[in-house]
């Protein structure tokens, strides 16, 4: 079978998605869990766009190891220069410069006609080639772009240096049948195309952003741009997980394959989820939480006699388990480890200390502690940034005849304690006034989400905030038996990241 390469964008145009910020430790945590999962190309971020990128990339590329690791960079010197200054520490380093190329971009947005276009392209591509071998050719808005001038320009980048050409959809205009033609056509009309990767990026402004993606594959394309969980600008990008998985499950009818570890999958979404705070809805293919679950009493019937009646793919090939290791109060540090292995986490000595503490905890308050549970207490602990404030305690008086008021307890890193106490129109406000004068900081609250991790009364409560300061949206995410404590933490956690940009 031919190989279908995975150019993974989640920490590039998924990062661009309102919410989705990262810290230069999460995207270097999110990066190592993308080594694990076997993509063939990391694009870590776009460095010319801010400092922050471009640290998060050198560091990435220091420290990633198998995969490709590529910076964004328009058809410009200074870009091109910032991304070689980040990715050059890679042993596989790759430039990805673009520029648009559809008639609606040319004359509005860069003024420029066809044949300087062409020119400034051929240029960048040049200069990018004096400083790395491996580059990636972009034409914004190809699906919108006319296919003679594609093949025009797409033959005279392969020309100047050129390893990849990239067809994307930018926004999610195309149908699949269209798409697939118009690669197709590129392939069977640009000079020099035999020698290069043919690559295509679509969204999924119209739902079909896998669906394109698909259709470019049966025509010839090679690489395949996507993201965890679909992430991305708008509708966001054609799903990694539903993209590699149809490969996978329709491998011989398609006669191609990937390089990716698909047991790797369900982690990958997991810790995306905790990172960014943003929950995939429940029938999200593959990885959704009703993704392999039957309620209808035919369906059930079924898949007692045979899982293969209503399940095309086994939920253990995307890393998830069926049989549950029972864990309690009196489990000790290497079950706990081991479970930890087999749900797909790769902690330090550190974390995995962290992780068994509050897992020790927890076990204290509840009878059995299950897999959620686990990966709720874990993936907190999964990145690591210097935060400023630490929750210590959080007390709360409330009720239907009380005025809500709220003490709550901070330690700085400085070493100070930090101590006050409020009223509000509710716990959660109360909680959130206290914080908010301890720190000195008003924040606007934009999204507040809870939900219980597992059954029962005594179930893990899982809090996520999104708060707002000027234009820019910070998450933070806590989890306690008592939710107005991982209320407390998630307020926190968001306003430590605030802090840590700032």
């Amino acid at each position: 079978m031919d190989i279908v390469k995975i150019f993974d964008t989640t920490l590039r145009d998924g990062e661009q998605s309102p919410g989705c910020s990262m810290t230069i430790g999460e995207k270097l945590e999110m990066a190592k869990q993308l080594s694990y999962l076997n993509v063939d190309i990391i694009e870590a971020g776009f460095a010319i766009s801010s400092k922050g990128d471009f640290e998060s990339i050198k560091k990435i590329a220091q420290e990633i190891k198998g995969p490709a690791i590529c910076s964004l960079a328009r058809a410009r010197q200074v870009d091109i220069d910032a991304a070689w200054e980040a990715i050059k520490y890679s042993s596989r380093p790759r430039i990805h410069t673009f520029l648009a190329t559809s008639p609606l971009h040319m004359k509005h947005k860069l003024n420029k006609s066809e044949d300087e276009v062409v020119a400034i392209a051929v240029e960048a591509v040049k200069y990018a080639k004096k400083l790395c071998e491996d580059i990636e050719f972009s034409a914004e808005d190809a699906g919108r772009s006319d296919r003679n001038f594609l093949y025009r320009i797409f033959a005279e980048v392969i020309k100047a240096g050129a390893t990849v050409i990239n067809v994307p959809d930018t926004v999610g205009y195309t149908v699949p049948h269209e798409f697939g033609d118009l690669i197709r056509d590129i392939k069977n009309n640009t000079e020099g195309i035999e020698k290069v990767d043919i690559s295509v990026h679509c969204h999924n402004d119209l739902g079909l952003g896998v669906a394109n993606s698909i259709s470019a594959v049966v025509n010839g394309a090679t690489q395949v741009e996507c993201a965890v969980n679909g992430i991305g600008e708008r509708a966001g990008n054609a799903s990694l997980e539903e993209i590699v998985m149809a490969i996978y499950t329709r491998g011989e009818f398609l006669n191609k394959k990937t390089n990716i570890k698909t047991t790797e999958i369900y982690r990958t979404s997991k810790l995306l989820s905790s990172i960014t705070g943003v929950q995939v809805q429940p029938n999200k293919a593959i990885v959704g939480a009703n993704a392999f679950l039957h309620e209808a009493g035919i369906h059930q019937d079924g898949v007692l006699k045979n899982r293969m009646t209503y399940e095309i793919m086994s939920a253990e090939t995307i890393g998830l388990r069926d049989q549950e290791l029972v864990l309690g109060k009196h489990s000790g540090r290497h079950a706990f480890k081991q479970r930890l292995i087999d749900l797909g986490f790769h902690l330090s000595e550190e974390q995995l200390e962290k992780g068994f503490v509050k897992f020790k905890a927890l076990a204290d308050e509840k009878k059995v502690v299950s897999d959620k549970d686990i990966e709720s207490l874990v993936s907190n602990d999964t990145v690591q940034f210097e935060e400023k404030y630490k929750l210590e305690y959080v007390q709360v008086t409330a009720g239907n005849t009380t005025t809500p008021t709220a003490t709550v307890r901070l330690s700085s890193k400085d070493g100070e304690i930090l101590e006050t106490a409020c009223i509000g129109t509710g716990p959660v406000d109360a909680i959130y006034n206290a914080i908010e004068q301890l720190v000195g900081i008003k924040f606007n609250l934009q999204e507040y989400i809870v939900h219980a991790v597992t059954d029962g009364t005594d179930a893990l409560g899982e809090v996520t905030v999104r708060i707002k300061e000027d234009e820019d949206v910070y998450t933070g995410r806590g989890s306690d038996t008592d939710v107005l404590v991982s209320t407390a933490q998630a307020f926190i956690s968001a306003i430590n990241k605030f802090l840590y940009y700032k």
